[in-house]
Parts: C-alpha cells; structure tokens; sequence
C-alpha cells in the first residue's frame, strides 16, 4: 500500500481518476459479495435448506438496526472528501476524532439492543419454525461484531473521502480470507451450522478493523486518527448528524422494506426463501460496477465541490450513465447462466427454480437501479440530502411494499420480487428529474461562469 493511492480528483482528466479509483472498489465489492457468498456456498453444502433459509432471512433485522448508524461512514466520506478539496487539515482530524467517539457511542449500545430485540423481530417477520432457532442464534453472534463492523465501514469512508480506495480493498483481501478459511473450519470442520458461519464474520470483521485503524495512523499521520474515543468537536458533531442521520435513517427505511418483502417471501416456505438467498447473491454480481461507480461519483463531486471546481463538478453527471449500461450488460450476462449459477449454491430442484425466477425477474432492471444509486451519491455529495431521501421512502413505501401486497394477493407470492424491479423503474424517473433541480441549476450556472 503506497502513499501514491491517495487520489487528487480535483486535478487532470476525469477518466483516468475515475477508474484508478474505481477499480480497486469494485474489486472490494467483488470481494465483500465473495465474503457473504462463502456463507451461503458452505452452508448450502454442509447443512440445509432451513440453514440456508435461516442464513438469507436474518440479515434483514441486522440491516436495519445497524443502518441507523451506517450513514455515519457516508457522511464523514463526504466531509472528507470535501475538506480534502479545500485542503483544511485542521478540519480533517475534527471529523476523525468527532466520528470516532461517534461511532464508540452508537456501537455499544447497538450490541446490546441487538442481542434482545433481534429475536422478537424475526417472529414478526413469520419466520418458519424450522428456521427460527437457526436465524436467532446467526444474528445474536452478528451482533456482537457491530463495533467491527460500523468501525470498517467508517474507516473505509475515511479513506475514501481522501481518494484513497486501493487500502480498503486490500483490508478485504485479508477480511475474506480470513472468513473464508474459518467458515471451512468452524462450518464443515467443527459443524457449528450458522452460528459458525457467523462467528467466523465478526472475527474477520474484527481483522480488518483494527488493521485499517492501525494503517489510517502510520499513512496518513495528518489525521491524527485515534483508536479509542476522543474529543468531540461540537460543530463538527452537527455537521456529521446533518449529513449521517438522514443517511442512516435513508438506508434504515430501505431495511425496513427489505424485512417487509423478507416476510411475504418467508410466507412462501423454506424452498422459496433459500431461493430468493441464493438468487440475492447473483443479483450481486449484477451490480457489482454499481457501488464502486456511486462511491466514485460521491467522492469526485465531494472533492470538487469542496474545490469550487464547478466545471468539474458538472462533468460528474456523465457517471451515472455510465454505470447504468455497465449493470444493463452484466445484468444480461448473468442471467443467461441463471440454471447452472443457481445450482451452484443447492442441489434442491425447487430452490433451483424459485432462484432463476428471481433472477430473470430482477436482474434484467438492475441497469435502472445503477442510475438512481449513482443520481443519489452525486446530489448527497454537495449536500443535497432531503430529495433523495423522499424518493428512497416512496420507492419503497408507496411502490415496492404495495406493489408486492397487490402481487402476492393477485397474482402469486411467489412472484413478488417484481416489486423489486417496478420500484428501481419508478426511483430512477424520479431522480432524473434532480437534473432539473435548483441545486443543480445552480452548479451548471457556476460552470458556465468559471
């Protein structure tokens, strides 16, 4: 890992900065999606249909408790990138410190609040029975690894913010490995079923926390960046909450839809849930361009926003596009290989089926859901946070959610992942029109009079 990862975006052709630091995240999402398929690849062939159910169902309630808090990493991302731009240092260690004891007085609790109400929102979610103990017990273990987890993930915004996306992708060289290898051990060697599964997640997790804070300290000394809770800037504590909260509460609402689908497909049996896992899994690898584009839109405008380079900042409207046939592409691709990916994960005729229906229902629309996520990363990146989240709470609340009710009711529950697909129709209609918008008006001005 050299000092030259470090990305000025603010400076030279657009391209060239754009793929240097987009390909080592999309590398890292290659990465993660490996992560969580090992999981599923090992625990499909070592235990279950009901382990594997219990393995897809219970990351729901996780994301929801935890994405609170996630858009805590989004937000100091976007601070720093900003900062970066203008080049106040001072600034820079303020948002480290601030976000740290941030993230010590979100995580304890979390843990805690987690281990006893995780329990109670499976049963809400109609969990099956033969599925339930195994779910409970996969997402109290997670649980106990959320300090690592929202650690990571806020390091990883740190570094990301300061246009260095190459350290995090080697952080999860080691994470997956690690996890690899202790998925085989504690799963297949030791037979812990899920909770193996999960305890191997948090070891792994817990890896890469303590190695990114450790290389963020030797790297980057400027920041000061500390291990443990520090001084708590009182501005800078607003500025995070202004720009993280709204994240966090942004992507808990989607959560909280995605646990709403999980319980129509729960209906369904065990059969239809490893399905839709295992067909979630490819869907992935659909987007896999789609979080590293969005990342690199956030942290190209952050950076020229905090610049005043309103030229530049302009030219970041062409990402979304881009990333938008990039998932068309790969989104066609997977889905001629539907049957034989699917069976990789289980040898159950059903479960086969009910994935490679999902997967040629959803991943044909993925390439809508690329545009709306970059749209998004570009207006929250010059703070323009309150549009997006309307459209996020409508996609979901009033298109996907009753959409699939109407579907299940009408038509057949096992159809309901059309939802998926209508909804990232209707959120990119709708961030299109932030083209059209003031905020945006406003840049094009400052553009055009540079």
């Amino acid at each position: 890992m050299r000092r030259n990862a470090k990305i000025d975006m603010t400076r030279g052709p657009m391209l060239p900065a754009i793929v240097r630091f987009a390909l080592p995240i999309l590398l890292g999402t290659l990465l993660q999606m490996l992560y969580h398929t090992a999981d599923t690849l090992v625990i499909g062939n070592f235990c279950g249909s009901a382990s594997l159910a219990a393995l897809g169902t219970s990351g729901q309630p996780v994301e929801i408790l935890i994405n609170v808090f996630m858009g805590l990493g989004a937000g100091a991302s976007i601070l720093v990138a900003q900062y970066m731009g203008s080049g106040e240092k001072d600034k820079l260690r303020s948002v480290a410190s601030t976000a740290v004891s941030f993230l010590y007085l979100c995580a304890i609790p979390m843990t805690a609040v987690g281990w006893f109400v995780g329990p109670v929102i499976l049963r809400g979610m109609n969990v099956p029975a033969d599925t339930f103990a195994l779910a409970s017990s996969y997402m109290r273990i997670t649980f106990l690894g959320t300090l690592f987890n929202l650690g990571y993930n806020l390091n990883a915004g740190v570094l990301r913010g300061m246009g260095d996306s190459q350290s995090s992708l080697w952080f999860l060289v080691l994470s997956c490995s690690v996890n690899i290898v202790l998925d085989v051990l504690f799963v297949a060697g030791f037979h812990m079923d899920v909770a193996g599964a999960a305890l191997a997640t948090i070891i792994a997790q817990a890896v890469s926390w303590i190695v990114s804070i450790l290389y963020i300290r030797r790297r980057y000394p400027e920041v000061c960046f500390p291990f443990l809770p520090r001084s708590v800037d009182g501005g800078m504590m607003k500025e995070l909450t202004r720009l993280g909260v709204p994240l966090g509460i942004n992507n808990s609402f989607y959560s909280v839809g995605h646990l709403l689908m999980q319980s129509l497909i729960n209906l369904q049996g065990a059969a239809f849930i490893a399905g839709c896992s295992v067909a979630s899994k490819m869907n992935s690898f659909s987007n896999l361009t789609t979080g590293a584009l969005s990342t690199a839109t956030a942290t190209f405008a952050g950076q020229n926003y905090g610049a005043r380079s309103w030229q530049r900042l302009k030219k970041a409207a062409r990402i979304p596009f881009c990333s938008a046939l990039i998932s068309l592409i790969s989104g066609v691709v997977l889905v001629s290989f539907a049957q034989p990916l699917a069976a990789m994960f289980s040898d159950d005729p059903q479960v086969i089926f009910y994935a490679v229906r999902y997967m040629r229902v959803v991943m044909p629309m993925c390439w809508a859901y690329a545009l709306f996520n970059a749209i998004i990363s570009l207006a929250n990146a010059i703070g323009e946070i309150r549009y997006p989240t309307i459209v996020n709470i409508l996609m979901l609340w009033v298109v996907r959610i009753p959409v699939a009710h109407l579907i299940a009711r009408v038509v057949d529950g096992t159809w309901v992942m059309a939802a998926v697909s209508i909804s990232f129709v209707f959120g990119m209609v709708c961030m299109l029109f932030f083209f059209r918008s003031h905020r945006w008006r406003e840049v094009r001005n400052l553009a055009k009079a540079a």
